[in-house]
């Protein structure tokens, strides 16, 4: 269950981001925009980690700022490999993909700080 409201939160997220982002579009259905949140997520779960371990000196030399690039290459990858699948998502270029990132990441958070309150009070009951 857990696995789902996190790929429905990031399927948000980018949908936000296609809204709110020039460069950051999308043509198509919702079915194959949760394909888009699931890449976007592998991706995440899997390349994520190690190119920010291999940049840590670089974040930590730029107080973490450097993750928002990291973050940034990782939407535009994810835009890459849903253009060679024939799905819709389209990134066009890193500063699109820079802002894309950082919208996803505040709306994703806010959304999965409301998903963890409405558990919390769930649990109570």
């Amino acid at each position: 269950m857990a696995f789902v409201v996190r790929l429905l939160v990031n399927a948000a997220a980018l949908w936000v981001a296609t809204q709110v982002v020039p460069g950051v579009s999308y043509h198509g259905g919702i079915a194959p925009f949760v394909v888009v949140a699931l890449i976007f997520g592998i991706i995440n779960a899997t390349l994520r980690p190690l190119t920010k371990l291999l940049t840590c000196p670089i974040i930590l030399l730029t107080l973490g700022l450097f993750a928002l690039v990291v973050n940034g290459l990782m939407l535009w990858l994810t835009s890459t490999v849903a253009d060679s699948l024939g799905i819709g998502f389209r990134v066009n270029g890193f500063w699109p993909a820079f802002w894309g990132a950082l919208v996803v990441s505040i709306v994703s958070t806010l959304l999965s700080m409301s998903v963890r309150a409405g558990e919390v009070q769930e649990r109570r009951f």
